[in-house]
């Protein structure tokens, strides 16, 4: 089901076959997710499959993930087919007309295969949702498609272990019960051995071997596939001397890996943060992204969040939106094509003199840059260089001064400039995703908002590594899973 750790243990799988020295690449057909990353050649795709490719050591292109679903609502989403938007659609227009897709899928699949020794399957959701079944693209169909062997994934945290791995098992089909080679418990807290009856019992009960016992692992800063992960982040509060971030969890929150690099930092509190009571007087406010932004902003005014924020970013308090969360912050949003929504224009928080305008042309662009701001939450930030990338379809245009100047997307050098900028310096706005992932730049703001405080802040040089997170998530693997026999199927199937 989702959320078991599929998307951990596929990245897993691609970091130990790329110690062993395979070139790996990690495919998923479809993906709904609002994380998304940009590719190298400017087109999106879902964010564990970026994230996995990364692990496995290679650079993320489309073929990875040719299907991404990005909701905006219960019932609509946008379908992105090869990394750029295919079309808008209902839940059950896109269920009749997902079978246009299968070609697109299997061909991507095919040229992984011919340009990698080894490709990790990951499936979404559960292979046992009976009323998904006919036009599946990313489950049974795929693996019966690629003649591959099937390992299941249970997340045992959740409890009903049992149910989810026999139960899943027993649904399928026969020729695709064939398939499966083996279960993976996946989150177990303690000492394994207390599972071992379970083991047995998996086993006599399926005929399925268990391939291994995988932990609980904390502390993992790896990007997760979609807000469901939000539900575990620690609601730990600061302390004295901790530096307290609160980001606005909105209910269509993308990219939120953003705050990965905050998280690892030592005196840092990052709170997901919906309501009003939870908000308190923090020190510094970010807006994320989202995929809707003017949806999410009318959630701001429900909740009573928009007021808060408003009178706290006018006191004073360091405020920081990226991309939706940028256009959020500005004095009007328009959207004359009706690109986002009913509302030719919406009025915005008003704490940014700038103003949006959507365009049904999506930028999809990995960027590079030099901050130009050097006052407030950005004094002595000026000139540091940063790497980032945007995934919008607005433009936002303003008066004032401007935080970054943009020297490079994608292949092409600009001279143009990115977000925006408060006289006072406390309140910005950027369209940079992984702007916090600059250690220079990140270092500098943490100091600053320390100093606001007057708390002392030990002179560091952390660096964000996700190398590290994937060296660490493979040595774990490694140790709890039986990689010989995982090694044999490959073979077996070569």
């Amino acid at each position: 089901m989702s959320s078991v750790g599929k998307s951990l243990m596929v990245a897993a799988l691609c970091r130990i076959f790329k110690q062993d020295g395979f070139r790996v690449a990690p495919f998923k057909a479809q993906n709904m997710a609002l994380n998304s990353y940009a590719t190298r050649d400017g087109r999106e795709v879902g964010r564990a499959q970026a994230m996995q490719a990364e692990a496995a050591g290679v650079d993320v292109t489309v073929e990875m993930n040719p299907v991404l679903i990005k909701p905006e609502t219960d019932s609509f989403a946008q379908i992105v087919v090869m990394g750029t938007p295919w079309a808008r659609l209902a839940a059950g227009e896109y269920m009749h007309r997902r079978g246009e897709l299968w070609d697109t899928v299997t061909r991507a699949l095919d040229s992984l295969r011919a340009q990698y020794d080894l490709v990790v399957i990951e499936g979404a959701g559960s292979p046992a949702e009976l009323n998904l079944r006919r036009g599946d693209l990313v489950n049974m169909a795929i693996a019966e498609y690629a003649d591959v062997p099937v390992l299941l994934v249970g997340d045992i945290d959740r409890g009903g272990i049992f149910a989810q791995l026999i139960g899943t098992y027993t649904l399928l089909e026969a020729n695709e019960r064939a398939r499966v080679q083996g279960f993976i418990v996946n989150k177990f807290r303690g000492d394994a051995r207390l599972f071992d009856d379970g083991v047995k019992i998996l086993q006599a009960r399926s005929g399925v071997r268990v391939l291994g016992v995988v932990p609980f692992i904390r502390d993992l800063r790896i990007a997760d596939e979609d807000s469901v992960a939000l539900e575990t982040v620690s609601s730990e509060q600061s302390s004295v001397n901790s530096i307290d971030v609160a980001v606005i969890r909105l209910p269509h929150i993308s990219n939120f890996d953003d705050f990965d690099p905050l998280r690892a930092e030592a005196d840092v509190v990052v709170r997901f943060v919906d309501r009003v009571e939870d908000l308190r007087q923090p020190d510094l406010i970010v807006l994320p992204g989202t995929k809707t932004t003017v949806a999410d902003l009318r959630f701001l005014r429900e909740r009573g969040l928009a007021a808060r924020i408003i009178a706290l970013a006018r006191a004073g308090v360091p405020t920081l939106g990226i991309c939706g969360g940028y256009q959020m912050l500005g004095m009007t949003i328009h959207d004359p094509d009706r690109v986002e929504s009913d509302e030719a224009s919406i009025a915005g928080l008003g704490v940014l003199p700038v103003v949006t305008t959507f365009a049904a042309t999506k930028r999809t662009v990995r960027a590079r840059g030099i901050v130009a701001a050097n006052d407030g939450l950005f004094a002595n930030a000026r000139g540091i260089k940063v790497a980032g990338y945007e995934i919008h379809m607005g433009q936002t245009r303003g008066d004032g001064a401007s935080l970054l100047r943009v020297t490079a997307r994608g292949e092409n050098a600009v001279d143009d400039f990115d977000g925006a900028i408060a006289a006072d310096g406390w309140i910005a706005g950027t369209y940079f995703h992984g702007l916090f992932e600059n250690d220079a730049l990140r270092r500098t703001l943490l100091a600053n908002l320390a100093a606001r405080r007057g708390i002392p802040r030990a002179a560091t040089d952390t660096r964000f590594d996700r190398g590290t997170a994937y060296a660490r998530l493979a040595d774990i693997v490694r140790t709890h899973l039986d990689l010989d026999a995982i090694r044999q199927l490959v073979k077996s199937h070569g």
